[in-house]
């Protein structure tokens, strides 16, 4: 378990540098739990060998996290605030140990299931590359997604976003997703009249947020000491009650490859932190649609391309969360700015 304990230590770090005490605490925990041979390492026994993007220690978390959402997990929940609880490292790992030991079989249950999360955080850097659009591309818009999860992002222009320098308010005052502070750096031009026309997702497993099991699977894998991204899901729940939309069972390039431009109408094709996920075949096969898209992009029927990912803004340049927008028929790219793992603020430049 040698292999999973490092994995499981950096996992630690990467949480508290997010934000999340609870999880950096607890799963330096685990990592010394996997080498002293103890009730982690017999809930992960067959996965020693699991890469590092598997996540084996957020499956680990999420599937943990979801018992107590089913209150399947005994006194465990008082320490969890997603559900009113209070994270205290020693008695919460105490309890979380237990759990390992007396239910290995339910805790096993979702571990071969990838973590999937829809951030709505992220859609501050999708709305907001929006509303970087060029004026002429400011027509009906419609909304394509690759790596939808749930769809929840297709939903942006129905949040509320807070600019904190100048308290102005961007999308639907009274919307139950408040991204606040969603944005800092250059000001962004307001498009009151906003019109998406359509809206359409693909994932390869996406999930139903209408139903229990869609809403229980996405609350599960959002850290439990974070109790605004949790705020932000409820209310994005809340709106995909009243205004479904459809994502289909779909692989990236299956998707794009479907998409036609239509006239008087801006097509816009975006996504947020998927594009590792996908191997190279499928970045080629998606790259080669969007050039012919752009290709075919005309005034009166305008293209873009807009994306949130760990991008290098030179090929020897460090990673960074960019916002970029790549617009036709101008064929222009441009780094819109800069942002963060969950999408809260993101920076304009």
């Amino acid at each position: 378990m040698q292999k999973q304990a490092e994995l499981t230590r950096w996992q630690a770090q990467a949480c508290r540098r997010l934000g999340s005490p609870m999880y950096g605490d607890l799963l330096e925990r685990v990592a010394d739990d996997l080498l002293d041979g103890g009730p982690a390492a017999e809930v992960l026994a067959g996965h020693e060998d699991d890469p590092g993007p598997a996540a084996l220690a957020l499956r680990l978390a999420g599937s943990v996290h979801r018992l107590v959402l089913e209150r399947r997990a005994g006194g465990l929940a008082t320490y969890y605030p997603s559900v009113g609880g209070a994270w205290e490292p020693e008695g919460g790992w105490a309890a979380f140990r237990a759990l390992l030991a007396e239910q290995p079989d339910a805790v096993r249950e979702w571990l071969d299931r990838p973590p999937q999360t829809n951030e709505v955080g992220r859609a501050s850097a999708l709305m907001g590359g929006l509303l970087r659009l060029p004026e002429a591309h400011r027509l009906p818009v419609r909304l394509l997604e690759i790596g939808s999860s749930g769809g929840l992002n297709l939903l942006a222009d129905r949040f509320r976003y807070v600019e904190p320098a100048t308290g102005a308010v961007h999308g639907d005052p009274a919307s139950p997703v408040v991204l606040d502070p969603a944005w800092q750096g250059e000001p962004l031009e307001p498009w009151p009249d906003l019109t998406v026309v359509e809206r359409r997702g693909s994932d390869v497993s996406p999930l139903d947020v209408t139903t229990t099991e869609g809403r229980l699977a996405l609350t599960a894998y959002v850290w439990p000491d974070q109790t605004a991204r949790h705020e932000r899901l409820r209310g994005a729940l809340y709106l995909a009650e009243r205004y479904p939309v459809a994502v289909e069972r779909a692989g990236a390039g299956e998707f794009v490859e479907r998409i036609e431009l239509r006239p008087d109408t801006t097509t816009v094709l975006w996504h947020s932190v998927m594009w590792q996920y996908l191997d190279s075949a499928e970045q080629d096969r998606v790259r080669a649609r969007i050039d012919a898209l752009g290709a075919a992009a005309s005034d009166d029927a305008p293209f873009a391309h807009l994306f949130l990912e760990p991008t290098r803004r030179t090929p020897g340049a460090e990673h960074e969360f960019l916002v970029v927008l790549e617009s036709w028929p101008a064929g222009e790219r441009r780094i819109l700015g800069t942002s963060v793992g969950h999408g809260l603020p993101s920076t304009w430049e």
